[in-house]
């Protein structure tokens, strides 16, 4: 009796093939959750270092227009000139609904950012809100200096100083 050479594929070269698929599918879960994590971090850092140029532009102005050595007065009336009526910040001790994370240490130097203020700044693009967090800008007219933090933050950081010392 002659034997037909049977054609097909066996088991074990299924169970293989399925294993090797499984690991590819695998390592390329892995690898794609990285790259979105990173895509997020970079976008929320791009956006922070966007807000962070013009909102130096603002502390610039304001600190000019103070002029050397202001009284507390004058730099109440200056903030409020520029910060609250030209760029239509709000200082956060005046929003009551913001959900400030415990990572945040508030003082009368932060502003929130609305969505007019990001028009203002020439940043429409930038989405608040939701997935996306708050922005936070917090002033020192004394120092020159300018510090972002974002509501959602990343991994339990929420300042652009915090997010620019993580690498992926």
């Amino acid at each position: 009796m002659i034997k037909k050479e049977e054609k097909g594929v066996t088991l074990i070269v299924l169970v293989i093939t399925i294993i090797v698929l499984s690991i590819i599918a695998s390592i390329g879960y892995f690898n794609g959750k990285e790259v979105i994590q990173k895509e997020k971090l970079e976008s929320l850092k791009t956006n922070m270092l966007l807000i962070q140029a013009k909102a130096k532009e603002c502390v610039e102005n304001a600190t000019f227009k103070m002029g050397i050595n202001p009284d507390e007065a004058k730099k109440n009336e200056v903030r409020n000139q520029i910060y609250i009526d030209e760029y239509k910040l709000i200082k956060v001790s005046d929003k009551t609904d913001l959900i400030i994370p415990n990572g945040i240490t508030v003082n009368e130097n932060f502003y929130y950012v609305t969505n007019d203020t990001l028009s203002k700044l020439g940043l429409d693009k930038i989405e608040i809100g939701n997935e996306n967090g708050e922005y936070l800008i917090e002033f020192n007219e004394g120092e020159n200096k300018v510090e972002i933090y974002n509501t959602m933050g990343y991994e339990g950081k929420y300042s652009l100083t915090d997010l620019q010392n993580i690498e992926l």
